[in-house]
């Protein structure tokens, strides 16, 4: 399934390109997420936990970035990943996009081709839709606050320590995606009646 998200980030495209390519800065504003090894520049491992109300998901895999073109600010990563406490499975193709945004900002575009085996597959396209916009929205956030704590740093002084995303949990969220998938349903049953 394609699930696609955007972002703005409020600093200059170059700037954003190679924070984004600092995998030891973005992994800690991806919630739930979890370097646990570096094999090279291009290939990591991690852990990736997500709860959604009653339903936790933990998933280690690895990642690699297949391509980077720096000119068009473009990079497809490839992760996989399998379930720790069940037989589930997940991949994705990752698509990220830059493009110069608004008062020398930044847009980010990515583009997810998610597959997910075993209990994840429970969840529709709407709620993954859902969960990820939410998560893309912490992760956005994280990232904007890392990168200005960044400019703030003078010339010998400690940079502040990094925030970090919040691990996924809770029923709020997955309450939260519910909520949203049943009103797509009504709404839906509504656009039917009046044709």
């Amino acid at each position: 399934m394609l699930i696609e998200n955007s972002f703005q980030v409020a600093a200059p495209i170059d700037r954003v390109w190679s924070y984004l390519l600092d995998v030891e800065k973005v992994v800690p504003c991806m919630p739930g997420a979890e370097l646990t090894e570096t094999l090279d520049e291009r290939n990591w491992k991690g852990k990736v936990t997500v709860k959604l109300g009653p339903v936790s998901l933990a998933f280690a895999g690895k990642v690699n970035m297949e391509e980077r073109d720096e000119g068009a600010h473009r990079a497809v990563l490839k992760a996989s990943g399998m379930e720790q406490r069940g037989k589930g499975a997940a991949s994705a193709v990752i698509t990220s996009t830059l493009e110069a945004g608004p008062s020398d900002g930044t847009i980010v575009n990515i583009v997810q081709d998610l597959k997910v085996s075993g209990q994840a597959a429970q969840f529709s396209r709407g709620m993954m839709q859902d969960v990820t916009n939410k998560l893309t929205q912490q992760f956005a956030d994280c990232l904007q606050t890392n990168m200005q704590a960044g400019e703030r740093v003078g010339i010998g002084e400690e940079p502040a320590p990094l925030a970090t995303a919040k691990p996924v949990k809770g029923i709020r969220l997955g309450m939260g995606a519910l909520w949203r998938a049943i009103l797509r349903t009504f709404a839906r049953i509504f656009r039917r009646r009046r044709k």
